[in-house]
């Protein structure tokens, strides 16, 4: 919702042979008007009356996708009204709560948000280094983003329906498969060492190139072996997998790839296995806490896991036995206990990775914990 210090009409949109003048506001008036393709027309109180909404409902939707409060400024579209009423619609007809529905806006206007920032960002940043002498960035914005809009749209409506495919998926499996209905998950912070000092140190375009190549190095990863990316902030990726196994292969491949690349600061990991409250895109729980403060305890290119994690990694039969490349966690454990090993067993190829138990320590806001190295098994020929 676009802020607009006028209450008059279209405020000088241009037609679609390109922007109408050079002003800056001008030509942000003109690209508005192409990318809504609708004039200007109505107040805020005027939209809500058209789409049959309460004022105060209204606002609450406006303010829940990221759009300002605009006062009595002419500055919404026939599709604003249409946007309205389809929310209003679905509190209605019963099939979303009020509460729900400001939940869809909400979520929909921050990752939409995000993306047309950094979409815009990128697009103009990389296809306009090349401008002829003479014209501004504001003089190729308007055919560029002509260009492109048509094309954004269809590919980000597809790669929406895939992922709402592939979640609905996800709850109907749940829906017959208790463990995961229980809301275990497996929880992975992988954060870059020394980050901040290093952003100190190089140049604004390395430190965007830094971030760029770690994260698209992790995303391709992750999404290649069945995890799921639920954020990344600059120097740190999180995300999430039902099976614990998965979830260790993935930790211990992105440091091995990471490890490749010089420019590339080492990386630390911690994980964590348990409840996990799922909000908005985002997860939240006692489990997503310990997997954060284990990687920070974490040391350079390795994997830090807890308890949980272990014994759900021994259950699946994924630990080496005694006696293979290391201690394994039945061996680690029988001597916590002050038990004699039980004995190797016959090799199993299913055996991925060796466990290292750690000194027991305390950890902010969860007492003590007792971490474990994790690493991959070496393989025999």
């Amino acid at each position: 919702m676009a802020e607009d210090g006028s209450n008059g009409g279209d405020n000088g949109a241009g037609g679609n042979g390109g922007p109408a003048g050079s002003d800056d506001q001008t030509v942000a008036l003109d690209l508005e008007r192409l990318i809504l393709d609708a004039p200007r027309r109505y107040t805020p109180y005027q939209a809500a009356r058209a789409a049959d909404v309460p004022m105060e409902l209204a606002t609450r939707f406006w303010r829940a996708m990221g759009f300002p409060d605009i006062g009595q400024s002419r500055a919404l579209t026939d599709g604003d009204v249409i946007a309205l009423r389809r929310l209003a619609g679905l509190v209605e007809s019963g099939l979303l709560s009020e509460s729900m529905a400001i939940q869809v806006a909400r979520s929909t206007g921050q990752t939409t948000a995000r993306l047309a920032g950094w979409q815009m960002d990128t697009f103009l940043e990389n296809l306009t280094q090349s401008v002829e002498p003479g014209l501004t960035r504001a003089d190729v914005a308007y055919p560029l983003v002509e260009l492109l809009l048509p094309e954004l749209e269809q590919f980000l409506v597809y790669v929406w329906r895939r992922q709402l495919a592939a979640v609905t998926g996800r709850v109907v499996q749940a829906a017959e498969d208790h463990e995961i209905t229980s809301g275990r998950l497996a929880v992975c912070f992988a954060d870059l060492v020394g980050f901040t000092r290093l952003s100190r140190r190089l140049e604004e375009e390395e430190l965007g190139e830094l971030v760029e190549t770690f994260e698209n190095t992790c995303s391709d990863l992750i999404a290649g072996q069945g995890g799921r990316v639920i954020k990344t902030l600059g120097d740190e990726i999180l995300f999430v997998s039902e099976d614990p196994v998965t979830a260790a292969g993935i930790a211990l491949g992105l440091i091995e790839a990471l490890a490749e690349d010089d420019t590339i600061p080492a990386l630390r990991v911690g994980m964590a296995f348990g409840a996990v409250t799922s909000r908005m895109g985002d997860v939240f729980g006692t489990t997503v806490n310990l997997a954060s403060r284990l990687t920070s305890i974490a040391p350079k290119d390795a994997v830090l896991i807890d308890g949980e994690f272990a014994a759900a990694l021994e259950q699946n039969g994924s630990v080496a036995p005694p006696g293979a490349d290391g201690p394994g966690l039945a061996d680690a454990l029988s001597a916590a206990a002050g038990m004699p090993p039980s004995g190797p067993p016959a090799p199993d190829a299913a055996h991925r990775f060796n466990l290292q138990p750690m000194w027991r320590r305390p950890v902010r806001g969860l007492g003590l914990v007792e971490p474990w190295l994790l690493s991959r098994r070496a393989r025999t020929e």
